[in-house]
């Protein structure tokens, strides 16, 4: 049963009344109203959804009875309804405003599907509003958790790009939130109501990307029984996504070239060149510049891909978010997984700052949802968190028990002993400026076993000798 309420305005009261049965027949809630003031009386006393009205009526026509609505009502649909009707009266009509145009005399299956029609349209078209503002919503800057000074200069960024057609090249480690960076532009661009398309030039075979971004023929290779279009093509109007883009083949790096050189590209299998229009996001994990130094990605590409740079610091360089993000994806996992976790204790929470988070935002919110799936109470406890994330980092680990209280004596004395070598080591280390063999005569060890003891500890002499 549909909850649409339509308005029939006819001075016909036949008509209108005949109107009335065949929609209420289908469903639709239908009130009748012989002029169009009576009309715009009914309108303003209850809310309807379509108005189907005749174009020549006493008094005020139905001319200007749309203008009145498409001015006070813009969200009700008019159908207009003639004896009358001329090509004239019809572009007058759609130009105002009108949904459709129905010339007298008319059958009743014409009537409704011109009225299911419009209405489907309409649907639809709040549908995509809906979802551009969801959209926009859940990628909004104030749900891109973070107050760091590194966040803070991301979220400036974005501000001064999102509505420009400038090309974006994203830079951070795997976990960072590269994707959810380039969703956030698109959903603040002038290009929001159109596709946000993404491919990760890493995750497909080399022989799959081109046809996954160009589309193919039928007949461009076994298996191509049917054309079919490419991501850029479906992204055309909106934002073509490239994550891992310094994974691109070379050969397929000349190709795209031209794409961004001239909007225009051919299928695999097609002699026709095609035109599209998108805005290029990419992102990677990737030294691009190095790599291109290597030659192993085009320089010319390079540049262009790289008009306005963003790099995404990893949650390491960012400690400050940690204690908003943990408590984001609490809420968010508690609602998902149906539990009443709400807090997570002081100790956890000082682990949690503590963690390396190699695996950056991406790893912390699986520790968050396991934590809050193990936990028994409202809270989550040091021990509802896996055992890596448990072992405090070096560089962030306190001196003092509270990190080991909720463990085994023996356990925590291995881990204290071990938190003391890693950080004696680096200490040493930055001293002789990652020297191996001065840091190694210092300590009174060989080569060889401080050489273990940064395996063990993943510790880079280099990386060491840099930092202050």
């Amino acid at each position: 049963m549909s909850s649409d309420r339509i308005l029939v305005i006819d001075d016909e009261v036949d008509l209108a009344a005949s109107c009335q049965r065949l929609l209420q027949s289908k469903g639709y809630e239908v009130r009748v109203a012989a002029s169009a003031e009576e009309g715009l009386q009914k309108i303003a006393e209850e809310e309807y959804q379509l108005v189907l009205t005749d174009l020549k009526m006493p008094g005020m026509g139905g001319m200007e009875l749309l203008r009145v609505l498409r001015a006070d009502y813009p969200e009700v649909l008019v159908i207009m309804m003639t004896a009358y009707s001329t090509v004239e009266d019809a572009v007058e009509a759609m130009s105002l405003g009108a949904a459709n145009f129905v010339p007298k005399p008319f059958t009743p299956d014409h009537l409704l599907i011109v009225i299911e029609r419009a209405l489907e349209e309409r649907s639809l078209r709040r549908e995509n509003r809906n979802l551009r503002e969801q959209l926009s919503r859940q990628y909004s800057f104030d749900n891109i958790i973070g107050k760091s000074a590194g966040m803070v200069q991301v979220f400036e960024s974005i501000r001064k790009i999102a509505d420009t057609d400038i090309s974006v090249l994203i830079s951070g480690a795997s976990g960072t939130g590269k994707e959810l960076i380039a969703q956030s532009i698109h959903a603040h661009s002038r290009r929001a109501g159109h596709p946000f398309v993404p491919i990760n030039c890493g995750a497909l075979p080399e022989n799959l990307v081109e046809s996954e971004i160009f589309g193919y023929e039928k007949g461009a290779f076994t298996g191509a029984a049917k054309p079919k279009p490419g991501l850029l093509e479906e992204a055309n109007g909106g934002t073509f996504f490239m994550d891992e883009v310094g994974e691109l083949p070379q050969a397929l790096q000349v190709k795209f070239l031209r794409v961004l050189e001239d909007g225009r590209f051919r299928r695999l299998g097609s002699n026709q060149e095609q035109e599209v229009d998108v805005r290029l996001v990419c992102a990677t994990n990737r030294d691009l510049e190095q790599h291109v130094e290597e030659g192993e990605f085009r320089e010319d590409l390079f540049y262009r891909i790289n008009t306005f740079p963003i790099h995404l610091p990893p949650l390491r360089e960012r400690r400050d978010d940690i204690p908003l993000l943990s408590e984001h994806y609490l809420h968010r996992f508690a609602e998902k997984n149906g539990k009443e976790v709400t807090t997570i204790s002081p100790e956890a929470m000082h682990m949690l700052m503590a963690h390396e988070w190699r695996g950056n935002v991406r790893e912390l919110q699986n520790v968050i949802e396991r934590a809050l799936v193990l936990a028994s109470g409202d809270t989550i406890l040091p021990q509802d968190l896996p055992h890596a994330v448990s072992t405090p980092d070096i560089s962030h680990a306190d001196d003092h028990p509270g990190f080991y209280l909720h463990l085994p004596f023996k356990e925590a004395k291995e881990r204290l002993v071990e938190d003391f070598e890693r950080r004696y080591i680096a200490d040493v280390l930055k001293r002789f400026k990652g020297n191996i063999s001065r840091s190694a005569e210092q300590v009174g060890i060989d080569r060889r076993s401080l050489h273990r003891l940064l395996a063990k500890y993943h510790l880079d002499a280099v990386q060491l000798a840099t930092e202050d």
